[in-house]
């Protein structure tokens, strides 16, 4: 086993979501144990890290007012407001707030 460990940042998307639910329904009704359920989500915090960053090409740049920001246990959290996003094509895309979760890729195993 990798001694890397993965952030569950995934697990809040809409996806990890739909796939926790799931793996509770699937628990309530005996199907699965709870230890094969945490091993299924540790699966997915892996190959969500690792496909994003190996399939995922497009850039953008983006500017805004930061409102507000902190680093806990080497997690960047960033609020940016009246913020412009402009894409790889050129276009132009407007929110009033964001959020920013920005982390290493990977993060090393716990001594």
């Amino acid at each position: 086993m990798s001694s890397v460990q993965y952030y569950e940042l995934y697990r809040r998307s809409s996806i990890g979501t739909a796939l926790t639910d799931a793996l509770d329904m699937l628990i309530s009704d005996s199907r699965i144990q709870p230890q094969l359920a945490m091993k299924i989500l540790e699966n997915f915090d892996k190959v969500m890290a690792d496909q994003l960053r190996e399939t995922v090409k497009s850039r953008l740049s983006l500017k805004g007012h930061l409102h507000t920001y902190r680093c806990c246990d080497d997690v960047w959290t960033f609020i940016v407001k009246d913020v412009n996003f402009k894409m790889d094509g050129g276009e132009i895309v407007h929110a009033d707030r964001i959020k920013i979760v920005a982390c290493n890729s990977k993060k090393s195993a716990d001594p």
